[in-house]
């Protein structure tokens, strides 16, 4: 089995790109299952009821989010209903939704763990180190994927090492920029510091680049916007081998720069 991840789609112009894209990627590339993080995936920020359906119609499977996940309350109805939409894991148990979603695919059960990182990111939750432990103490599922939505690059190499011939991959999201160091850890785990973004290359993380500078030239409120310009979708390509839950193969993609 081939699995497709792709980065934080950024606002409307990041799913159109994605869905105009998605039926020949997964054709050259021979891909089973796609999962995006989509906690950007509406306008300014966030993820509404519309950007994740525009998503799914699209070809995604799995909705992974990150600390936008709740800025739009219109979401937390899909949250509940657990079909595909989940958010960090190691959010306060009363937090909509869920960090865990079991994908039901017939021939390639997959289960996608969410959780966010502590350093450099705001607001009170669990440690993902705690929560992960947690988690896959009663998860059975051979094939489990995490999203690591995290600031800082040495707490997602950390919990990489951690989950080292625990899970199949550790994904890293959150900073919109490739990084590239996609490898398989000595125990087997596929990891990358960050898988990138679905968004204006020429931008400032999806932002237009004026507005970005001129909010941190003046440090005063501007309004920012998503660059709708030359969109480039970033991801990895995972191969899975045929028993066992390992990745025997990752392949970082970057297209339509």
């Amino acid at each position: 089995m081939k699995l497709l991840f792709f980065g934080d789609v950024v606002g409307q112009s990041g799913c159109e790109k994605l869905r105009s894209e998605l039926p020949r990627l997964k054709k050259d590339l021979g891909a089973g299952i796609v999962i995006a993080n989509g906690e950007n995936s509406a306008e300014g920020n966030g993820i509404t009821p519309h950007s994740a359906r525009y998503l799914f119609d699209s070809g995604v499977d799995v909705i992974t989010t990150g600390n936008h996940s709740l800025r739009r309350r219109e979401i937390y109805e899909v949250l509940e209903e657990q079909k595909g939409v989940i958010r960090p894991a190691n959010y306060h148990p009363e937090a909509p939704g869920s960090g865990i979603y079991f994908y039901d695919h017939p021939a390639f059960p997959l289960c996608v763990i969410n959780l966010q990182g502590k350093v450099y990111m705001e607001g009170t939750y669990q440690n993902p180190f705690a929560c992960a432990d947690e988690l896959l103490a009663t998860i059975k599922c051979p094939n489990i994927l995490v999203d690591f939505h995290a600031e800082a690059t040495a707490e997602k190499l950390a919990l990489g090492h951690y989950l080292d011939g625990r899970v199949s991959a550790v994904i890293g999201t959150h900073t919109h920029v490739q990084t590239a160091d996609e490898r398989l850890l000595p125990k087997g785990t596929a990891y990358i510091t960050d898988v990138g973004m679905c968004g204006g290359r020429d931008s400032v993380l999806g932002v237009e680049k004026d507005k970005a500078i001129e909010r941190m030239r003046t440090n005063l409120p501007c309004r920012f916007s998503n660059d709708p310009e030359n969109i480039e979708l970033n991801g990895v390509l995972l191969e899975f081998g045929k028993s066992g839950g390992k990745v025997v193969a990752v392949t970082r993609i970057r297209t339509g720069q």
